[in-house]
């Protein structure tokens, strides 16, 4: 395993097109839900805790070798949102061609021809990972990290947030951070014994609610 893969797997420069979604941020951020750090801190906690925790057992269970359709029919399932649904297959459809670039793997060109308009994010974060001799624990912690990294970094620029108080909200959740890995972690490996139906199913209907009315937004600055 090379610490170094995951730094460039999980650094922001990766160009997988992260940055032009805002994890639902705009939308609370017009609703009123996110004012500053406090807030922000409480939406980031949320996301961890729900979407978060999804993604990050889906990512965790493909970079275990699970069947990348059958991940990415379980999480089309609990994506209710279509905006969300497209969202995800756009950033998996980026990451893919990044991951590609980085790492020759039969398993994601196989991928690729497999999904041609891009398979759920979590989904392709999972086996680039692997790709990139990344375990479970590692795919769990980047889409951990980006499910509240995207917000806090979308919120500098919605609300002129001071980035050192964006930086402070990801610092104090770091722990949570850990231990939802873990979580994670574990149900990827009884996904790997017992199939899909062992990934968790924790919901967020308000970030559902919030895609809807964003993607038909005028003038936003974030696709999502």
């Amino acid at each position: 395993m090379s610490r170094a893969a995951l730094l460039v797997l999980a650094d922001g420069r990766f160009p997988a097109g992260g940055h032009a979604h805002s994890g639902g941020a705009e939308a609370a951020v017009h609703a009123g839900r996110i004012t500053g750090a406090e807030s922000l801190e409480e939406f980031c906690r949320g996301r961890l805790h729900t979407t978060g925790l999804v993604s990050a057992a889906v990512a965790a269970s493909a970079a275990l070798g699970v069947d990348p359709g059958e991940l990415d029919a379980a999480a089309d399932a609990r994506t209710p949102s279509p905006a969300l649904r497209a969202a995800a297959r756009k950033l998996g459809r980026q990451l893919l061609r990044a991951a590609r670039a980085a790492w020759a793997s039969p398993e994601l060109d196989a991928l690729a021809r497999r999904f041609p308009k891009g398979a759920h994010q979590p989904v392709v974060l999972g086996v680039a990972a692997r790709a990139a001799g990344l375990g479970a624990e590692d795919a769990a912690h980047c889409a951990l990290y980006e499910s509240v990294g995207g917000p806090a970094t979308a919120t500098v620029r919605l609300l002129s947030l001071d980035p050192f108080d964006a930086t402070g909200v990801l610092a104090r959740l770091a722990p949570e951070v850990d231990r939802v890995a873990e979580t994670a972690v574990r149900a990827g490996r009884r996904v790997a014994e017992v199939g899909t139906d062992a990934l968790p199913v924790a919901s967020a209907p308000l970030l559902e609610i919030y895609a809807e009315a964003h993607a038909r937004r005028a003038g936003r600055l974030f696709a999502s």
